[in-house]
């Protein structure tokens, strides 16, 4: 057997480059979700953010190498922070479907309801940051993911091949609605949307028929110019 040196192999291996500063990061990242707030995704730029963060472009393009990584790091740390799990699995479809609602609710009511506006319009015209918030955060409640559809579905509470347009096309623009309105959403609410609306929409599926993209699907059609 060969001879091992404990002493060295105990010494921490220098990787080398520039120490990560967390402090520095969280400063800029609260310039991005400022940013996200005040001009929308389209108003942000690396530009903007080392200017409001008083740090150099360069410090930006070392940590992401997009804005839209800029975008969901700065939502992560934030708005759409979430110390739990991040998957729905309840064990019953009405319960699933209220987390998700409980959810988008919880990033609205923490992000403000202009930049969850904002946020879901920019998800609307750039279908690759949709799709990588979903991934990245994990399910918003803006959508409904393929999971919870094909766990109802096992359970016989939702009919095979079940489109989830009901959902998508619904849920979101009536939170958001209320949101910006100032109308009350408590889990009686809640519970009124899941169980009269929403149950009942996705069980009514119509066999073997394609439905619309819903508008936070990730993938709306829009109107011809």
């Amino acid at each position: 057997m060969p001879y091992r040196n404990e002493e060295a192999s105990s010494k921490p291996t220098n990787r080398g480059g520039r120490p990560r500063d967390n402090q520095r990061e969280a400063v800029i990242l609260d310039a991005v979700n400022s940013l996200l707030s005040e001009r929308g995704y389209e108003g942000i730029t690396f530009e903007e953010v080392a200017r409001r963060a008083g740090a150099a472009k360069a410090t930006l393009y070392r940590r992401w190498k997009t804005k839209s990584d800029m975008v969901v790091a700065a939502l992560k740390a934030g708005p759409a922070r979430r110390d739990g799990p991040c998957a729905i699995d309840t064990g019953s479809l009405r319960g699933d479907l209220f987390a998700l609602c409980q959810r988008l609710v919880t990033s609205m009511q923490s992000a403000g309801g202009q930049t969850a506006l904002l946020l879901l319009q920019a998800g609307l015209d750039d279908p690759v940051l949709c799709e990588e918030i979903e991934r990245t955060l994990g399910p918003t409640g803006s959508r409904l993911p393929q999971s919870v559809i094909d766990a109802a579905v096992s359970r016989g509470e939702l009919p095979p091949d079940t489109d989830p347009f009901a959902f998508e096309e619904v849920a979101g623009s009536v939170l958001l609605l209320r949101q910006l309105n100032g109308l009350l959403i408590d889990d009686r609410y809640l519970e009124s949307l899941v169980d009269f609306i929403l149950v009942p929409a996705l069980r009514s599926t119509p066999a073997g028929q394609q439905l619309p993209a819903g508008i936070f699907s990730g993938h709306p059609a829009h109107r011809p110019d």
